[in-house]
């Protein structure tokens, strides 16, 4: 984006306004409103969550008797309130110590992960699809009866095919695109209701 381009952009002018590491903090606000993912004293599991705009914001939705978990294999400067984990997803151990911190299992898994971006488009969707379905297997691990899941989607011939398949483990499942969500991106988000496994 041009620097120009950036000094224009709203989400990102709010995001340093009220706080925000990223501009996507406003894209999981703005799913929450629609869809009521995240509540009061949820626990939420923040998979790929660096910066760290999305914890920020499942912080404080959660509230003081809730609790976040965030992972990333990159460095995440700390953030209040919440437990930040260095590590791959595809780490088979992860599970048990999100559990072990946790206690129980969560209410809410969020995903708004993304591979290095090479710019060679098919290889880049396929990868990042790729990621998605390892979040699922710790999802399915970790998540409540009855809990939430998002996950980001860059848009492509594996969408629909990543879509059928949560469709199956969830009672509802939407593809939406946030207004925050900049015009020109292919990204969207499958947001998951209601998990029966």
């Amino acid at each position: 984006m041009k620097l120009a381009d950036a000094r224009k952009d709203y989400y990102r002018r709010l995001a340093h306004e009220q706080g925000y590491r990223a501009r996507s903090a406003f894209k999981l606000k703005e799913l929450n409103e629609s869809y009521r993912l995240i509540g009061p004293g949820f626990y939420v599991l923040d998979l790929g969550n660096a910066p760290g705009g999305w914890t920020q914001v499942a912080v404080k939705l959660v509230g003081n008797q809730g609790k976040v978990m965030g992972i990333d294999l990159a460095y995440v400067e700390e953030i209040t309130h919440a437990h930040l984990v260095r590590d791959d997803i595809q780490n088979e151990h992860l599970p048990d110590e999100i559990l072990s911190y946790f206690g129980r299992k969560v209410g809410a898994v969020i995903c708004d992960l993304s591979p290095q971006v090479t710019g060679n488009w098919s290889l880049d969707h396929a990868r990042q699809i790729s990621l998605n379905y390892d979040c699922t297997k710790i999802m399915d691990k970790v998540l409540a009866h009855r809990g939430n899941a998002v996950f980001k989607i860059f848009d492509g011939e594996y969408t629909l095919e990543f879509r059928d398949y949560i469709k199956k483990k969830f009672a509802r499942v939407n593809l939406t695109k946030p207004a925050a969500s900049r015009k020109q991106s292919s990204e969207l988000y499958c947001v998951c209701m209601g998990f029966t496994g």
